[in-house]
């Protein structure tokens, strides 16, 4: 049997990430055609559901791991469809907040089920999640520290 280098073999397991998240992600994206927003807009509203309705565009790019302007831009595009409304601070005028409208709420409720991912997670045992769970965590940890990313997670 031919032995595999040990960059052949983290390319093949780097492939198999991509995939998967590349897989799930289509998954998710069929699942929100119907609500009328992308995985994108999905993840503004998830983060204005958990952390509240009155957040930073920076704080919500920390969040999502995206670029600011990326955001912004996502942002803009959401007001014009109605999910979010932006507005200054009222104690800091250069301060933007952006605040879910009622159809932004509505969007949520039915985009927060994810049965996509709960069925594509729900194949793997408690233990295989738990192992999961601490694997990526460390990885994104080295990532974070290789890209010498000064954001920390939002979350363990």
């Amino acid at each position: 049997m031919e032995k595999v280098s040990e960059l052949d073999r983290d390319l093949r397991l780097w492939w198999l990430l991509l995939q998967t998240i590349r897989a799930t992600r289509k998954a998710r994206k069929r699942e929100l055609k119907p609500i009328g927003i992308s995985a994108p807009e999905a993840g503004v509203l998830f983060v204005l559901h958990m952390i509240g309705n009155a957040t930073t565009p920076t704080e919500i790019s920390r969040w999502l791991f995206r670029e600011s302007h990326s955001v912004s831009t996502l942002i803009n595009r959401m007001v014009k469809e109605g999910l979010v409304t932006k507005a200054n601070d009222l104690e800091r005028r250069n301060l933007v907040r952006v605040r879910m409208t009622e159809k932004g709420k509505q969007a949520h409720d039915r985009a927060a089920k994810r049965t996509s991912i709960h069925r594509i997670l729900s194949s793997l045992s408690e233990q295989e999640y738990q192992q999961l769970e601490s694997c990526l965590t460390k990885l994104r940890a080295r990532a974070l520290k290789e890209t010498k990313t000064d954001r920390k997670p939002p979350w363990p």
